[in-house]
């Protein structure tokens, strides 16, 4: 039998909740959230977030503190293992990606560079 395959991305109970209060309150009946990575920012990456209205054939789903999140499957081998987290600083709010597939970022935190995680033999 083989083993559960582990989720591609986790949500702290941070994210999830604030994530969550997003979603009731915006105007469209939206089914989650959709995660992705995009060329650009002096890094080379940046991270995608959107409202998701429908699953993609190729999507990655993965359901995690009551919120469905679907993964772009051009994504998937840029986050795996990475925990989203919601963070509350001083001057700002924001959903951070802590991605052990990230090598570095820029000065200002908009992009990243991240290298792809080889698939397991």
């Amino acid at each position: 039998m083989p083993r559960p395959r582990p989720k591609v991305v986790t949500l702290t109970d941070a994210a999830a909740a604030r994530m969550s209060e997003i979603m009731s309150s915006a105007e469209n009946n939206y089914i989650g959230v959709k995660i992705g990575v995009k060329n650009g920012g002096c890094a080379g990456m940046e991270y995608t977030m959107d409202y998701a209205t429908e699953t993609a054939p190729l999507d990655e789903v993965v359901e995690e503190n009551g919120i469905k999140i679907l993964i772009d499957p051009k994504a998937i081998l840029f986050l795996i293992g990475a925990e989203i987290d919601y963070v509350t600083e001083k001057l700002s709010q924001r959903f951070v990606f802590n991605n052990p597939n990230q090598t570095d970022a820029c000065g200002c935190g908009e992009s990243v560079t991240i290298v792809p995680r080889k698939a397991d033999a």
